[in-house]
């Protein structure tokens, strides 16, 4: 059962609506269900003498009186709506159902607290079948206005309870953190407009992907190239921006642009809370381009690593949802970085994890700079390392899992299901991009001498879990890594007791496939003592343009290319 309050300022204008025909014939046999006064409200849905001017001067005519005593004017938004709408697949419920609804919400939110004969008017509306709307004026008999703070969180909690009380749907509780849901306008026009969703989601999946910058400056250049116009708000005393608004290509109104401020889009991607992860100008060059190519997916799968350890061990609240909030900035350039069928998936896990990456808990952004740079630099990679990029989404899905597992433990239950889908979505992603590998790398295995000697190491360095990994459908792809790796200048014996080390294997299914990832991402030796003879290529100074989907080079996209 979903609330969603808001405020307006026309009384008759609502009133119209819920009686009228709807947007779309979608309202059929408009009535009333429950009111301040059943008796001394007419209802024009089954009073066809009733009329809306009628209805409307009878509900509004308090606010007017009061403030007209006080030598005041009618307060600005004085018209409180709370459409209630019951989950798909709910049962259906009668009038009598809706009126206790109806009356529980406004108890709850403080538009007519029980047994209060001073409180606000309302009205509860029903004009179809899984949704009433209730309105209200905001002005109480004796003059006062009603005290509605946090009103939007405390309809939640009390349709939390009706949905236990009626055998309903149990949906996720809120913390006022979750971004605003279109509107059945905006959902209409997208429909009419053939369009996959609304123009307010997709601007805030744009700005989310496009916010794994370098800086503010590069965050609006990503989202002009793809014709999104911006707005910046001047204050007009210091001449800085404060705030900014979007407006998605073709989405208008009378010919004009529909402009939806970052704020308005999610809490996080208000100007103020980009300014605390990203700095207003772009002062550090780019990373150089190095010889060894996948140094940026070595550092950004290490980072991931480190994360998921800090927010399972580091008992620092802020500290891991400030890591939580940099993982996802690396989800989205993890995706744009991946080649490959499986990017879908990660860009679904990172679209998934916008609703995790925050919750009422306030990030300590300093405290996770190490993966933001790290998912920064992933935006310019260039090279597909193959293997490596694998290694990397299977350390992403252990950071989505624990994540998930974070947000559960302190009751942040809509940021744990996002977490989980997350988790889904990179676990199917990883599954489509690690099986051919792992096949190939079974076929490549080395001689039955070469794997009876890795068998040996692996049962010295790892005793209790060398059965385990033996037993392991993977353990043939992990002996040719194994032989990889000492072409690579590592010691077999020593490498599987120190990649063990790096994360226990007691929880782990696939106990080969863990320890085949992490073998993946260590560097190669050789190549790294070559390099500092200065035998393996030069630095190059000049700063890598970057690719053409990257951040900075995304080509322009129409609305009609909406995912």
């Amino acid at each position: 059962m979903v609330p969603d309050v808001s405020t307006g300022s026309s009384t008759l204008g609502l009133i119209n609506y819920l009686f009228g025909k709807g947007r779309r014939d979608e309202h059929t046999d408009p009535h009333i269900v429950a009111a301040w006064d059943m008796a001394g409200a007419p209802d024009p849905g089954r009073d066809p003498e009733a009329t809306y001017t009628r209805l409307a001067r009878r509900l509004d005519h308090h606010v007017d009186l009061r403030t007209r005593e006080l030598g005041g004017k009618k307060p600005p938004q004085h018209v409180w709506h709370c459409p209630v709408r019951t989950a798909p697949g709910d049962r259906y419920l009668t009038d009598a159902e809706w009126a206790e609804v109806a009356r529980r919400v406004v108890a709850a939110t403080g538009i007519a607290p029980e047994g209060d004969e001073k409180a606000c008017r309302w009205i509860a509306v029903r004009h179809a079948d899984d949704h009433i709307h209730i309105m209200a004026t905001t002005v109480r008999a004796d003059g006062r206005r009603p005290r509605t703070n946090r009103d939007g969180w405390r309809a939640q909690r009390e349709c939390r309870k009706i949905e236990a009380e009626f055998g309903l749907r149990r949906l996720k509780s809120g913390d006022l953190t979750a971004p605003r849901t279109p509107t059945g306008a905006e959902r209409a026009k997208a429909e009419r407009q053939g369009l996959e969703e609304p123009a307010r989601e997709w601007l805030r999946e744009q700005a989310y992907a496009a916010a794994a910058v370098r800086s503010i400056d590069e965050y609006f250049t990503v989202l002009r190239s793809l014709g999104i116009q911006v707005r910046p708000r001047i204050g007009p005393e210091t001449g800085e921006v404060t705030g900014y608004s979007l407006a998605a290509p073709g989405d208008t109104t009378s010919g004009k642009p529909v402009w939806y401020g970052g704020s308005k889009l999610a809490p996080d991607l208000s100007y103020d809370r980009l300014c605390e992860r990203l700095p207003t100008q772009d002062l550090a060059d780019r990373p150089q381009q190095v010889a060894d190519p996948t140094e940026t997916w070595h550092r950004a799968e290490t980072a991931i690593r480190h994360a998921r350890h800090v927010v399972l061990d580091s008992g620092d609240d802020a500290v891991a949802q400030g890591h939580l909030d940099a993982f996802g900035d690396t989800l989205h350039n993890l995706a744009l970085a991946t080649h490959g069928a499986h990017r879908a998936e990660l860009q679904a896990a990172a679209r998934a994890f916008n609703r995790a990456r925050r919750s009422a808990i306030r990030a300590d952004h300093q405290a996770a700079t190490v993966l933001r740079e790290a998912a920064k630099e992933l935006a310019y990679a260039t090279h597909d390392p193959g293997g490596l990029a694998i290694a990397l989404v299977f350390a992403a899905l252990h950071l989505a899992r624990a994540a998930a597992k974070w947000h559960e433990q302190r009751g942040h239950e809509q940021q744990a299901a996002a977490a989980d889908e997350a988790f889904r979505h990179l676990q199917a992603g990883y599954q489509q991009a690690a099986q051919p590998v792992l096949a190939d790398l079974a076929r490549r295995a080395p001689r039955a001498a070469t794997i009876s000697r890795f068998e040996q190491d692996l049962r010295a360095a790892l005793p209790d879990h060398a059965d385990r990994v033996l037993a392991d459908p993977a353990w043939p792809a992990l002996t040719t890594t194994l032989a990889r790796a000492e072409t690579a200048g590592h010691n077999p014996r020593h490498l599987l007791a120190e990649v063990a080390a790096q994360r226990e294997l007691d929880t782990a299914d696939r106990p080969a496939e863990v320890i085949n990832w992490r073998i993946t991402v260590q560097p190669n030796r050789r190549r790294q003592a070559a390099l500092r003879r200065g035998k393996a290529g030069t630095v190059a100074s000049a700063t890598p343009s970057p690719r053409a989907d990257s951040p900075a080079g995304r080509p322009r996209e129409g609305r009609g290319q909406r995912r």
